[in-house]
């Protein structure tokens, strides 16, 4: 499952990641000295490693050309959104950095200059969003918005953001016809019969094949983090900086991490926000598992404080008479899709933005609440695709493509049915919200068809900075233990614990105890002498 999904067409504002979309299933579910100082980066880890030689050695001409090239600033294309003072650029990327005199694809980034004075610039701050897949180009809007949490960093920071390579504007890859792709309903993710699963089987097969005819076996082997992590620094030479400051995000966390392994020497201050777990064991067919797990969690945290403002939403008065309606309304949406249009797979697409996000909570539970009033077509428009609109559907499964061709390519996945419905049987006895939908949205790479990778042993080596981490307790799509694990590997990191929080993504989020603390490390570079526990922020209010 994706890092960074926001369920329901009440959430516009990056609208290319309002839906989670699984196959068939889940349903509408980032100067000569600058040069010397980029030709001797660091190819740490990838010692004994030939085609990681060759491919950091890549990355060192790439960046050296970008650091050349620079960035051509101009105002942004009308129908990318992103008004003046924001201006948007290109940088150039080899697909293959073992091959950088190869094919080249050009990245999309923008940013918005910091708003201080001279004396309180330090440089860019770049961020990534998470997904794989999600586009940070919205990022500098934080400031054109005067989005409070980051009014300081504002002035100390140009806020950029780019579209990775895949997504967006960044030579956009495709799996499937967007159309065919958001079509509803979808069939229910939970399987009742043998058939059923064979059926979902077949269409994850049909996905990994659309990968491949659709994007090309050139491309779709070169998708995959360290790639990105590459891109990334040559991003960070052709915006003229010596060192990257850097925010990821849910995904964007990896990407950081891996970027810290690759790069430790480039990197200046960096800061990662509900933690990606880096163990290679654990990417990406584990952390999917301990999704399921987490986000039942989250998802009883949404039943309990509903129950509690039954005043509001009328859905009952304990967790177990939310549930029953949920389950009710599951079951009404599998035996005859609502509006046509909506079944359990769309339900789900819907419902699984309350775990996601706070911000999700009340509108999730209005819809719920109108629906169980009697009000069947304010389901309807929240849940339902529009078909309508092809720019939004072509981004929706840009996204989906993309997370599929990452994830897959990264690593290892095991390839015998057997492993995964054994897995997935019994993750679904305890844990059923969200399993079946996420092992069928990964399942494709059970049957990847260009050659997966080994993930890069995320570790600290000499160069890198103390890293900030921040994570709340209860995240659902990225669980805290991933913080934990990669506290341990980075060396002088510190660690911002929200207690009893559960919202995905912390530091955009209003609670002092983290902003003051994300404030001090960015602007002056300090960091607590120990980790830090916060209360948690504001729970919601209907």
């Amino acid at each position: 499952m994706r890092n960074d999904v926001r369920g329901g067409a009440h959430l516009r504002e990056n609208r290319p990641k309002s839906r989670l979309l699984a196959l068939g299933s889940a349903g509408a579910l980032v100067t000569a000295s600058l040069i010397a100082g980029v030709v001797s980066a660091p190819a740490a880890g990838a010692a004994g490693r030939p085609g990681q030689d060759r491919a950091a050695k890549g990355a060192e001409i790439a960046a050296a050309r970008a650091a050349k090239a620079g960035v051509d600033w101009r105002d942004c294309p009308a129908d990318w959104g992103l008004a003046k003072p924001i201006q948007c650029g290109w940088v150039s990327v080899p697909v293959d950095y073992t091959h950088p005199d190869g094919k080249q694809i050009k990245l999309a980034v923008d940013r918005v200059g910091s708003t201080g004075t001279p004396a309180e610039r330090q440089g860019a701050l770049v961020y990534n969003p998470g997904g794989p897949g999600g586009s940070g180009l919205r990022f500098p809007t934080r400031v054109t918005g005067k989005k409070p949490v980051w009014a300081n960093v504002a002035k100390a920071y140009d806020f950029v953001g780019f579209d990775p390579r895949g997504v967006g504007h960044s030579a956009p890859i495709s799996c499937a016809d967007p159309q065919e792709f958001v079509r509803a309903p979808k069939a229910d993710p939970v399987p009742d019969t043998e058939a059923d699963k064979l059926a979902q089987r077949k269409l994850a097969r049909e996905y990994a094949d659309g990968c491949l005819d659709r994007t090309g076996r050139a491309v779709l082997q070169q998708m995959t983090t360290p790639n990105t992590a590459r891109d990334l620094d040559v991003i960070r030479a052709a915006l003229g900086e010596r060192k990257l400051n850097y925010l990821g995000v849910s995904y964007g966390t990896y990407l950081g991490a891996v970027y810290g392994t690759l790069f430790p020497g480039h990197l200046r201050r960096m800061i990662v926000d509900s933690v990606t777990n880096p163990a290679r064991d654990n990417i990406w067919y584990q952390a999917n598992l301990d999704q399921d797990v987490a986000f039942e969690s989250r998802w009883k945290d949404w039943e309990d404080w509903v129950a509690a403002n039954d005043a509001a939403f009328h859905l009952g008065t304990t967790r177990a008479a939310v549930q029953d309606k949920w389950l009710q309304l599951r079951a009404t949406a599998k035996k005859s899709p609502i509006g046509g249009v909506v079944g359990p797979a769309e339900l789900i697409s819907f419902f699984q933005s309350a775990p996601y996000y706070d911000s999700s909570w009340v509108p999730v539970a209005t819809v719920f609440g109108k629906y169980v009033a009697g009000d069947t077509q304010a389901l309807v428009d929240a849940v339902a695709p529009d078909m309508s609109d092809t720019a939004g559907n072509i981004a929706s499964e840009n996204s989906n493509a993309v997370y599929t061709a990452v994830e897959c390519t990264d690593a290892k996945w095991p390839t015998s049915w057997r492993t995964w419905d054994r897995d997935n049987t019994r993750l679904n006895q305890d844990y059923p919200f969200m399993t079946w939908a996420n092992a069928w949205m990964n399942l494709p790479c059970a049957t990847w068809p260009v050659k997966q990778q080994n993930p890069v042993d995320v570790t600290t080596h000499k160069g890198l900075p103390r890293v900030l981490i921040v994570q709340s307790t209860r995240d659902a799509a990225t669980p805290y233990a991933g913080a934990v694990e990669l506290h341990k590997r980075l060396a002088g990191s510190r660690l911002i614990t929200e207690k009893d929080a559960g919202s995905h993504g912390v530091t955009s989020l209003e609670n002092p105890c983290i902003n003051q603390r994300v404030d001090a490390y960015l602007i002056d570079g300090t960091l607590d002498g120990s980790d830090v526990t916060c209360a948690p922020h504001a729970t919601p209010k209907p």
